[in-house]
Order: C-alpha cells, then sequence, then structure tokens
C-alpha cells in the first residue's frame, strides 16, 4: 500500500471531517474534485481507508454506561482465541475490541443501558465462556477523547 504526500494530505483532511465534498477536500489538497475522487477511491479500495464512519455519543443514544474490559484466556491457543474473535465480533454490546500482549488478552470497550444490562451481558458472553480464566472490568467515568485519528506521516522524498 503506496501513499503519497498529496495521498497524506486528503487522509488528514478526511479524519478531521469525511462529510466534506470532493471539491473542498479537492481544493485544500491542490486537486481537482474529479483527481480527489480517484485518489479516495484508490485509499478505500487498497485498505488505507477502512471505513467511513460517525463517532456517535453513547450517551446520546441511552447506552451511558461504558466500560473497559481485560480479558484473560484459559489458554492460548488458536482455535480458542479464533472463537473469542468471533464472538466479539458478533456482540453489539462490543464496541471495539483488541487482541493485546500483556496482563490480558484482549481489550474491550463494551457499552450498557444500566449496570443491571451489564451484568446480564457478563453472566451470557463471559461466565459461559468455559475458554475465559478472568475478566477484570474499569468502568469509564468520563470520554475524554473520542477518535479514530491516526498521525499521518508524508512518506519521505528519495
Amino acid at each position: 500500500m503506496q501513499y503519497d504526500r498529496i495521498d497524506a494530505r486528503i487522509l488528514e483532511i478526511v479524519q478531521k471531517n469525511n462529510r466534506l465534498t470532493s471539491e473542498v477536500i479537492g481544493e485544500l489538497a491542490g486537486l481537482s474534485a474529479t483527481a480527489c475522487q480517484r485518489r479516495l477511491k484508490r485509499l478505500r479500495s487498497e485498505g488505507i481507508i477502512e471505513a467511513d464512519v460517525s463517532i456517535v455519543s453513547a450517551k446520546a443514544v441511552g447506552r451511558p454506561i461504558q466500560m473497559l474490559v481485560l480479558v484473560s484466556l484459559e489458554r492460548e491457543r488458536s482455535d480458542i482465541i479464533d472463537r473469542f474473535k468471533k464472538a466479539i465480533k458478533s456482540s453489539v454490546e462490543v464496541v471495539n475490541g483488541f487482541y493485546v500482549t500483556g496482563d490480558a488478552d484482549f481489550v474491550l470497550y463494551i457499552t450498557a443501558r444500566s449496570m443491571e444490562d451489564y451484568e446480564q451481558f457478563t453472566r451470557r458472553f463471559f461466565y459461559e465462556n468455559p475458554d475465559i480464566k478472568g475478566v477484570k472490568t474499569m468502568v469509564i467515568m468520563d470520554r475524554v477523547k473520542a477518535s479514530f485519528a491516526v498521525p499521518i506521516e508524508p512518506p519521505s522524498e528519495d
């Protein structure tokens, strides 16, 4: 996956606001709208842009309880890891899931309508799963920053 300085500028722009028109993005990046559309299409098809999303307030949509959950598996076998990854992907309560190194095997960002709902979720999702050794929940008191923006390094010019 290759990108140039103009692509890097486009990526910076769309990470801040992906609702801008191709005309506006092109103007900010020094391109015509058509050239900008072509580049955006390529960036998406090559997987450099993975998704175009909106960040929604969990509180505003009735899910004010937010947690970070550290999950440790009984054994680190590929079939167990793959099975748990599949469970994460199919759960609407799990907003983000990360397979990590360190004290836990996974870190999950989970939302719930209430602590009672979260308790029901934990019983169903964690406690009924024999592959899970331990779960540590940290309740989020305040979301300080919400972003998917990645720092973009323009490619070096050889």
